[in-house]
């Protein structure tokens, strides 16, 4: 798609969907509540770019992975990969290398950190909500959340029981089996949750090798949640998940071939997994004092094999089998109140054990490397939000925060690096009407350091954190007696010790902080009620995110963009709730092109992708047909792996959802 086509057709951009249950139904937009900010605040109150995707709007269109958010949330993006279980995330033209392990974008599931690109997956059933804060949040979550956080919010089990069963029939053979369930076990006291999914599809590469697809998808998921109310004021919950994958190889191919087919003995396989166990405890000190303390453990092991030529000679190809660990323990005060303010004040630390083995196939030979990656993380912060007067307010938060990280190799010696980072923010807001807030933020990021693992020619080199200064301005509230919620941010950000990587062969990068850069752009939301059970939805976000300097062996690239990060992005979606218990939606998301490498020679092209979906309920029976992408849009990442890879664009989809509740 050409530049001018998609500036041009911006205001067309959409994607979009039901957002809030009954809410066309009535006379004015319902209010939303987040916890963005770790206390409890209407979406109007948060000083910083915001965007809340709800769990139907995810159920209606067939979303099963976070990579199809992207869909709903301007600005958000994934990196191209192909593997179930890892996703890159993009935001605000900052992303990190798959062997960096770490983030730039922050994923809390229940407010459990996910801050490795390893296990940076859910199945979205369950999920109520989820909140995506646009913009450096390191203040109140630390490292990688430099660039944003994405917060998921399961439904959690309480009074009123649920049980709701459903399965998916779709193309490719695709079948699904999903159920989300809780009950009352002892009546106001404790309280049981349970959900899980088992899920197959045939894949879209055909391998000519082996007279099938190279890509098959299996995945089986669960996960329990146990809701403890012991006395008045006090509340505990235990959750646990596991997650299983059994797929065949990336969806990939060589870059030259633009057919969907290979021609490999063994294209790859991926046996990954992952399971996490948490204790979320929240306890009433006073009316508007809660102490909350959260424990969690999460594992995610990365076993995958895959063929990098995927032709019949396999001379390249890599194999991994990696584990890693992270322990968290986060301990806070929040004062929830309005004389005074809201505060939050906390201590957190984390412990990393990572496992790591790697293996890479050439034509000069098999290489095989092993490393242990420990880390340890502690950190003060605090943020109060201070009322001055009946309008104004001021937002100022602080972070102290200490990274050790520790290598050692498999046949060299222990190598460690400690850093101390100190992150700030500050927002001033002013308060233009009853729901409308004008907001200006400064807030600094950071993204931890770490060591080149699988580098043994250069000795293991490490890298500094990455550091981010962002500046933005915005405006958000409603209007149109409150049948219209907006919100508008553009913003300004220098980026410092920028991690980069250079890519030596396939399978193999080297990180450094070789370059820096800025970002800037403007974020758009909208939701608006147009009546007769009419809603419509719009976002865009531009940004343009350039080197500073940049130089390496393969050039100059001062100037160029930063792989991954496209300079549009926008979404446009119109939905139809009948009082009959029926709905329709279509929905039109799109991006401009991505460049895949710092020389800015590889590219994914721009594409828009048309997303429709229709439903019916009747009684305890519900019933929905799904359609993405449904002009066949064709979207490769052609020159991965410097240059040798495409990545395949999935197909239209067509799903048929069948559910009850019991």
């Amino acid at each position: 798609m050409q530049r001018s086509g998609w500036w041009g057709g911006a205001a067309m951009l959409l994607v979009g969907s039901w957002a809030y249950g009954a809410a066309a139904q009535e006379d004015v937009l319902p209010s939303v509540t987040v916890t963005a900010s770790k206390v409890v605040q209407s979406e109007e109150e948060v000083p910083s770019s915001l965007a809340v995707v709800w769990g139907a709007t995810l159920v209606d269109g067939g979303a099963s992975r976070v990579e199809d958010l992207a869909r709903q949330v301007p600005g958000l993006s994934f990196q191209p990969f192909g593997q179930s279980g890892t996703a890159l995330p993009v935001m605000r033209g900052l992303t990190s290398g798959a062997t960096a392990f770490s983030s730039s974008v922050l994923m809390l599931v229940d407010s459990v950190p996910v801050v490795t690109g390893q296990g940076f997956d859910h199945d979205l059933l369950g999920v109520e909500r989820v909140e995506v804060l646009r913009g450096p949040q390191s203040t109140l979550y630390g490292r990688n959340a430099e660039a944003g956080v994405i917060s998921l919010h399961t439904r959690p089990p309480d009074e009123a029981p649920y049980a709701e069963l459903g399965s998916v029939f779709g193309s490719r053979d695709l079948r699904a089996l999903r159920l989300d369930a809780a009950q009352a076990l002892v009546p106001e006291r404790l309280y049981l949750g349970v959900s899980g999914e088992a899920r197959q599809q045939d894949g879209y590469v055909e391998n000519l090798a082996q007279d099938g697809a190279a890509d098959d998808r299996q995945r089986w998921s669960g996960r329990l949640a146990l809701h403890w109310l012991p006395a008045q004021g006090t509340e505990l919950t235990l959750r646990h998940g596991q997650r299983h994958y059994r797929d065949g190889a990336a969806p990939w191919g060589p870059a030259a071939r633009d057919s969907r087919h290979v021609d490999s003995v063994d294209p790859g396989r991926n046996r990954s997994s992952g399971q996490d166990l948490s204790l979320d405890i929240r306890h009433a000190l006073a009316p508007q004092l809660t102490l909350r303390a959260i424990t969690a453990r999460r594992e995610t092991r990365d076993r995958v094999a895959q063929d990098t030529d995927l032709t019949p000679a396999q001379r390249f190809g890599v194999e991994r089998d990696q584990t890693f660990t992270t322990l968290s323990q986060e301990l806070r005060l929040e004062r929830q109140g309005d004389a005074g303010g809201s505060w939050v004040l906390g201590l957190y630390g984390d412990r990393d054990d990572h496992r790591l083995q790697f293996a890479q196939r050439s034509p000069m030979g098999s290489q095989r490397s092993e490393a242990t990656l420990k880390g340890e993380n502690l950190a003060l912060f605090g943020q109060w939000t201070l009322p001055l007067g009946e309008r104004w307010r001021l937002t100022p938060g602080l972070r102290l925060e200490q990274n050790r990280v520790a290598l050692v190799p498999g046949a060299a010696e222990r190598r460690s690096e400690r850093w101390r980072d100190v992150t700030s923010q500050l927002a001033l807001q002013y308060r233009l009407g009853d729901d409308d807030w004008l907001y200006g933020r400064y807030a600094e990021g950071f993204r931890a350091g770490g060591f080149n693992a699988f580098s043994p020619a250069s000795d293991y080199p490490s890298y500094a954190p990455e550091e981010v200064a962002s500046y933005e301005l915005g405006i958000k509230g409603t209007a149109l007696s409150q049948r219209l919620r907006y919100g508008v941010a553009s913003y300004w950000m220098s980026i410092d010790d920028m991690q980069v990587q250079q890519v030596l062969q396939p399978g193999s990068v080297l990180i450094t902080n070789a370059a820096a850069a800025r970002s800037q752009g403007v974020e758009l939301d909208l939701d608006y009620l147009l009546g007769g059970h009419w809603t419509l939805q719009a976002g865009l976000a531009l940004n343009r995110t350039r080197f500073r300097e940049f130089e390496d062996l393969s050039g100059d690239h001062a100037g160029n963009r930063n792989p991954f990060a496209p300079d549009i992005s926008g979404r446009l979606g119109l939905r139809y709730d009948s009082p009959q218990d029926w709905y329709a939606q279509a929905n039109l998301s799109g991006m401009g092109k991505t460049y895949l490498d710092a020389s800015n020679r590889n590219r994914r092209s721009g594409h828009a992708l048309l997303d429709m979906a229709a439903g019916y309920r009747h009684g305890p029976w519900r019933l929905g047909l799904y359609v993405n992408n449904a002009t066949d849009r064709r979207f490769d990442a052609v020159g991965l792996l410097n240059g040798s890879v495409r990545e395949y664009s999935p197909p239209r989809e067509i799903g048929l959802r069948v559910g009850v509740s019991l």
